[in-house]
């Protein structure tokens, strides 16, 4: 497949990129030459990344946003419509995290997760596809994670379902607007190092953190923005952070009953699958 160039003189509006990956997402594109829009819950953190941006030489505004209030996602379509034009891409990156077993989680934050996590996307799609579908373009940028992909985010669960979630909405909205114009693409960040996980509330107490297999490196902030932008540049629908990420489905696939009883033996002898840093 031939490169794309799907930023330069484009306008890309990122949920949930006043920090983190999401900070590096938009700095990235922006860098490619995409004018961004920068919407976060964190007005000083959005600002900051657009004043990042255009530092650098780029284009880019910071708008406070919750994704989960349809009026405040309409408002920040007006503010990048006005600031810019129609977006060309639309990264759904907003996210949160918490730690604990499922026994322990209060059903108020599962429906906080799946709120945030999943249904901020549904809120999305429902504000800005129409119009995609109408012009025959535009880009659904999706973030989802390995831990949506196979089991072993046993002190993650809502966290996890609801990255699963988002990775079978991501690969069905592909089957249904490609074919439309409307091109789509989910980040399957694997470790990537960031302050989610010292920062995230915790429901039961002291627990081992199990991570995605110990063969794994974190990855920074900046590799994964690249990764994505490459991806996306690649025409790719799936791109995750490692491409190890195949091999370890193509080991859960075959015999999911035997992948989750050999992760479990695994994490009684002592073998939390946390990566290492390089």
């Amino acid at each position: 497949m031939a490169a794309l160039d799907p930023f330069t003189g484009k306008v890309a509006l990122i949920f949930g990129s006043g920090q983190n990956i999401g900070s590096a997402i938009a700095r990235e594109f922006a860098r490619r030459g995409a004018r961004i829009g920068v919407a976060d819950l964190n007005a000083e953190g959005a600002e900051a990344t657009a004043q990042a941006i255009r530092d650098a030489g780029g284009e880019a505004i910071g708008i406070a946003c919750n994704v989960t209030d349809t009026d405040s996602v309409r408002a920040i379509d007006d503010a990048i419509v006005a600031a810019f034009g129609e977006p060309d891409i639309v990264m759904n990156n907003a996210g949160i995290l918490h730690s604990g077993y499922a026994e322990d989680i209060p059903l108020a934050e599962w429906e906080r997760m799946f709120g945030v996590n999943f249904f901020a996307m549904v809120r999305s799609n429902e504000v800005f596809l129409p119009r995609m579908i109408a012009r025959g373009s535009g880009w659904i940028v999706n973030t989802a994670s390995f831990a949506g992909t196979y089991p072993f985010a046993l002190n993650r669960i809502p966290y996890a379902a609801s990255k699963a979630a988002i990775l079978s909405m991501s690969q069905n909205l592909a089957l249904h607007l490609l074919p439309k114009g409307v091109r789509v693409s989910c980040l399957i960040p694997g470790p990537v190092m960031t302050d989610s996980v010292a920062t995230m509330p915790t429901f039961s107490g002291t627990m081992p953190m199990v991570g995605p297999g110990k063969h794994l490196r974190v990855k920074s902030q900046a590799e994964a923005a690249t990764i994505l932008a490459d991806g996306m540049a690649a025409g790719r629908i799936m791109i995750p952070t490692d491409e190890a990420l195949w091999a370890s489905l193509s080991e859960w696939a075959p015999d999911p009953d035997a992948f989750i009883r050999a992760k479990i033996e695994a994490i009684a002898n002592g073998d939390s699958g946390r990566p290492y840093l390089a």
